[in-house]
């Protein structure tokens, strides 16, 4: 049997925390193709409540279903059997001595078994539910659809660039990420730049030449930002500069180029 398990730290009650995970599943997941079975065709994506309910994807003739729920335990736990693969999912709501909730979510394949993805909600889940929760109050409860141009980053050793990335630029790092890359390398490690997502794989085979794209990013205060980056050991190849924007280019660990510029107030 393969198991995978991932945990994540919110600051809301036990019952709070299941109902936001139930009733409010199209808010928290990140919307993308990917995120969907039929991506052309889906509009919504729905947990019915009570064992035998279903997780679903809403078309507007029909709908397709994901998963069967086998354990509906208000505030406790959920469970449900996914409709296309072999894969089981275990979601517990367990609170904390100084009330917030842990939330573990664990995926298993029996031996023998397929998975055709039901185990992504291990990778993704508790890093979107958690963003979602800690924003919730403060933002508008309506679905933000991931933009139509994202990015895939390759690197030797994806985990240390992405940690690397966090301490230097600013970036998010997702909950459970390993130490580095003795503990495992994941599918893909992501994380987000304003709405859209940036995903770092790991280099198969040694890069030939430089990189030929360079990421451009908008941030909140870029003078802090760019001492932030060279605090953190970034390769300064100019520094703040004008043209027409305010910008610094830089190289990061493994030499991957970044442009960075000042945004404005009402970028998102």
């Amino acid at each position: 049997m393969t198991q995978v398990t991932a945990s994540v730290e919110v600051a809301v009650d036990a019952d709070t925390a299941f109902t936001i995970f139930t009733e409010e599943m199209d808010l928290w997941q990140v919307r993308s193709p990917i995120s969907f079975y039929d991506s052309a065709r889906a509009i919504a994506k729905r947990c019915e409540p009570g064992v035998g309910g279903r997780v679903m994807e809403v078309y507007d003739d029909g709908v397709f279903e994901i998963a069967r729920i086998t354990v509906w335990e208000p505030g406790k736990r959920l469970s449900w059997k996914d409709t296309h693969d072999d894969v089981e999912v275990d979601i517990w709501f367990e609170p904390t001595d100084h009330g917030t909730t842990t939330v573990r979510v664990e995926a298993r394949v029996p031996e023998g078994g397929t998975d055709l993805g039901g185990t992504s909600i291990v990778r993704v889940g508790p890093h979107w539910f958690a963003q979602w929760v800690a924003r919730r109050d403060s933002s508008p409860h309506e679905i933000i659809e991931l933009p139509r141009l994202n990015l895939e980053l390759y690197y030797r050793q994806p985990v240390t660039a992405m940690r690397w990335l966090a301490d230097a630029f600013g970036f998010e790092l997702q909950p459970n990420l390993p130490a580095d890359e003795s503990d495992g390398v994941p599918p893909w490690i992501e994380t987000r730049a304003g709405d859209a997502a940036l995903m770092l794989f790991q280099l198969d085979a040694p890069r030939s030449g430089p990189p030929s794209h360079v990421p451009f990013i908008y941030v909140d205060d870029l003078d802090a930002h760019f001492e932030r980056a060279e605090r953190h050991g970034a390769t300064i190849v100019q520094p703040i500069h004008q043209h027409g924007y305010r910008c610094y280019v830089c190289e990061d660990l493994e030499g991957n180029r970044w442009t960075f510029a000042q945004a404005r107030p009402t970028m998102r």
